[in-house]
């Protein structure tokens, strides 16, 4: 019989999430597939275990995180957060507690959601928070794997409106056909196929 595995998820309710998760529960490598979310789950499977946290103190469930694979998609917005300070708390310290119980935990795998363009040297504070969380990931020692997928605009429903957002999506899909070369990858992309990516990112 094959190898199955074991995943947890932080970030199972936003647009890259639902479909990671939707992907892993019909995942037959998977027999088990752990969501820390901070309410209660309406999704009802034989494989998923949801775990109401206080992801003020994430660094206290080290024990959810003794598994195969680790999937972060946690992320907002400026304007949803409302300030630098609340948004970094999201984007790069919680990713980044996260990392660190993964590696505490010896885990296999350990994949999360950066962001086309991050750089620590940017001057645009959204890229140069992703660009920092990741040279923060890549300079542990001990990680068996970590990996970051860069996806630029997301396409999917939404639960709430960003209609920044939207408007850039729009006129992303104008000019895709002229994205070609390097420009390719600031192409608007499917949550599923970030989730795919995340996947195969994965060491099995």
């Amino acid at each position: 019989m094959a190898q199955q595995y074991e995943a947890l998820i932080l970030g199972a309710s936003g647009l890259v999430g639902q479909a990671l998760l939707t992907r892993l529960l019909d995942d037959p490598r998977y027999h088990s597939v752990t969501c820390l979310v901070r309410r209660p789950m309406a999704s009802h499977h034989p494989k998923l275990r949801p775990m109401v946290v206080d992801f003020e103190r994430l660094s206290e469930y080290q024990g959810y995180f003794h598994v195969d694979h680790v999937y972060v998609c946690l992320g907002t917005t400026m304007k949803k957060a409302g300030s630098k300070a609340a948004f970094k708390k999201v984007d790069f310290e919680l990713v980044h507690i996260a990392a660190q119980l993964a590696r505490a935990a010896e885990v296999r795998s350990f994949v999360w959601v950066s962001s086309v363009g991050a750089n620590s040297r940017s001057r645009n504070f959204y890229l140069q928070t992703k660009g920092r969380l990741e040279q923060a990931i890549f300079s542990m020692l001990r990680f068996e794997n970590a990996a970051a997928v860069r996806p630029s605009l997301l396409l999917g429903q939404r639960k709430e409106s960003r209609p920044l957002e939207l408007w850039g999506i729009r006129l992303a899909r104008v000019l895709a056909p002229l994205m070609i070369g390097p420009l390719k990858r600031y192409r608007p992309v499917a949550a599923h196929e970030v989730a795919n990516k995340m996947i195969q990112l994965q060491r099995f």
